[in-house]
């Protein structure tokens, strides 16, 4: 009974209706915002770090030759000595019909021509995937073929990559642009309180209260509020990621299928919404110590 007692004064110290309500919607809201661009960023992280795993190595060696006899001899020569090469782990050839199926969409039929003069491809998978590596590969194939040239993935899939980096710099950047503006309106709301309930602090403090007591109320409160608001908006903003992954998982594509969260980013998630209870309550009481040692 007396807890209750004692509790009634530190509800009453903030405005708990339409006040409190509103404060943990706005909170609701950060926190859902906030988790989406957090797992905007991981997803993009996940993609990039798959993505650099599937092309570390790969490369294709690509036979440009008009006459099919001397093409199929070469393309013979060029696979027997890449799968002897000590930097070399698998080299496969690239089926012609698969190659005629990928430009399709631009030749039409025509692709599927015999007297079409289609390259000789093979996927080459290499141990060291550096410059010096590749070049003295390039200079071995060019040896046994000199129409033959290498092409590495990694190169024109660069692009995505960058796109990428672009992302998760761009959901760093808004995550922290989002606790910035939630310490914002945690001060903001502090203030207001303080400005409020000044002749009631005031009281306090002639009945022995420190600025520090008063500050642990105002903490309390907005601590409170925001963890009844992190948690809403941080259980939507979780439930709409893992909708989303689902999606991507569902499109049996491997960039998307790379950007999938693993149980460590759940958990970095999950983590969001107690950090900015903390944010707030730190924030609240750094702003109402501030203020009562300015203006009482």
């Amino acid at each position: 009974m007396s807890r209750s007692k004692e509790a009634r004064p530190e509800r009453r110290l903030l405005d708990s209706g339409r006040t409190t309500r509103t404060m943990r919607w706005v909170m609701a809201i950060m926190l859902f915002l906030t988790v989406l661009a957090a797992a905007l960023g991981l997803g993009a992280l996940a993609a990039t770090h798959s993505l650099d795993r599937q092309l570390a190595g790969r490369l294709t060696v690509e036979l440009v030759e008009a006459d099919p006899a001397a093409r199929d001899r070469d393309a013979r020569r060029l696979l027997a000595m890449l799968r002897a090469d000590r930097a070399v782990t698998a080299a496969q050839p690239v089926d012609p019909a698969r190659l005629a199926k990928l430009i399709e969409p631009w030749l039409g039929a025509i692709g599927s021509d015999p007297d079409l003069p289609m390259p000789a491809l093979i996927d080459v998978d290499m141990t060291d995937a550096s410059d010096a590596a590749v070049a003295a590969l390039s200079a071995r194939v060019t040896h046994v073929a000199p129409a033959a040239r290498i092409d590495r993935h990694a190169r024109w899939m660069a692009p995505v990559s960058q796109f990428m980096t672009l992302l998760l710099a761009l959901a760093a950047g808004i995550v922290v642009l989002l606790a910035l503006a939630t310490g914002t309106i945690v001060v903001l709301a502090a203030r207001a309180g303080l400005e409020a309930h000044r002749g009631t602090i005031e009281i306090m403090h002639m009945l022995g209260s420190t600025d520090v007591q008063v500050a642990r109320l105002f903490q309390r409160r907005i601590a409170g509020d925001a963890a009844v608001g992190g948690a809403i908006g941080g259980i939507a903003a979780l439930a709409v990621a893992a909708l989303v992954g689902s999606r991507l998982a569902a499109l049996g594509s491997a960039l998307a299928s790379g950007a999938a969260l693993g149980w460590p980013q759940w958990v970095a998630l999950a983590l969001l919404p107690l950090a900015f209870v903390a944010l707030a309550t730190l924030a609240a009481r750094i702003a109402v110590l501030r203020a009562l040692g300015e203006t009482l």
